[in-house]
């Protein structure tokens, strides 16, 4: 898979990529590619960094938070992470939150990985969205006692990852509160409903994927649906942030990828943060499907997404 990474100078919608390259096309001709694409699949386990979890109470009791790496040097970003998952699925040993951590902290940026409450057994927002105000907090609270500036974490996530990031900044611009030096969003979930791409999607390759790699319509709905606890149209802007007013949100990086029923998503939310005059880098992984980073972890394909992140965290330096 290759990627593309594009700075938008004016509103719209993002330019798609050209189409899969012979690598994801083996992936998904061999028998062995649905397992290799799983996020069961074996993999490199990453770098080996030291790791260690700490708790912070909030208000539904506590929230664990896995720290990854020290601070490269004074000066340098960390990150506050939220996996994905659908809010039901997915914790930190996730390759989209475990390896994407220890990549990240292996080149000098620590990442402070929040475990959130799932939306199941009856849990449903606010926990999630406070969860993650709480493991924000707390980053803020403890960042210099880690070695950390305050002013330069970052936060971010995949997914409903990215949908709690962007809750929990538009809350901190709401409340008053110093807001994130940066966003950093992979494929996020922020409209119940799917927006369409500006370019179509091509049906020959989506209708060749397998179930788990697709996000359809009704899996927006249903996920929205259940998050919220209720109608879609009950939802505050903090559990479907696409629809407020992004105005005042940090310089923001978005990851999209092409052969996702959720790129229209990231399109608009795209062009949503530049009519409201929101710094955004955009980056499309060409070939690339929805849960890029945990399915392509360790293997060369999800290289480059990885390196659009480490980019983005290495510009907030010196800010």
């Amino acid at each position: 898979m290759t990627s593309r990474r594009t700075e938008l100078s004016a509103p719209g919608a993002p330019a798609a990529g050209t189409g899969p390259d012979a690598g994801f096309a083996e992936y998904l001709a061999s028998p062995d590619g649905p397992r290799v694409l799983n996020a069961d699949a074996v993999r490199s386990p990453g770098p080996d960094v030291p790791v260690r979890t700490v708790s912070a109470e909030g208000r539904h009791g506590p929230v664990r938070i896995r720290i990854y790496g020290e601070p490269a040097s004074a000066g340098s970003a960390a990150l506050v992470w939220l996996h994905g998952g659908g809010f039901v699925s997915g914790g930190l040993d996730m390759l989209e939150s475990d390896y994407l951590a220890r990549v990240l902290a292996d080149t000098g940026t620590p990442v402070l990985s929040v475990d959130y409450r799932l939306a199941r057994n009856g849990v449903c927002f606010p926990v999630p969205h406070e969860d993650a105000l709480t493991g924000w907090f707390w980053a803020r609270k403890n960042a210099e006692s880690l070695g950390l500036d305050p002013d330069l974490l970052c936060l971010g996530g995949a997914g409903a990852g990215g949908n709690l990031a962007v809750g929990a900044a538009l809350y901190l611009i709401d409340a008053g509160k110093p807001v994130p030096a940066k966003l950093l969003l992979a494929y996020p979930f922020l409209y119940a409903e799917l927006p369409p791409p500006a370019r179509g999607l091509d049906e020959e390759v989506m209708a060749g994927l397998p179930r788990h790699l697709r996000f359809t319509p009704e899996d927006c709905v249903r996920q929205a649906e259940n998050y919220v606890g209720g109608p879609v149209s009950m939802a505050s802007s903090y559990a479907m942030p696409g629809y407020a007013d992004p105005a005042g949100l940090p310089p923001t990086a978005l990851l999209a990828c092409e052969y996702d029923d959720a790129r229209g998503s990231s399109e608009l939310f795209a062009s949503t943060l530049q009519q409201a005059g929101v710094p955004l880098t955009y980056f499309l992984a060409e070939g690339a499907f929805h849960g890029h980073l945990n399915h392509t972890a360790g293997l060369p394909e999800g290289q480059a997404a990885l390196d659009f992140l480490v980019r983005e965290l290495g510009a907030v330096r010196g800010q």
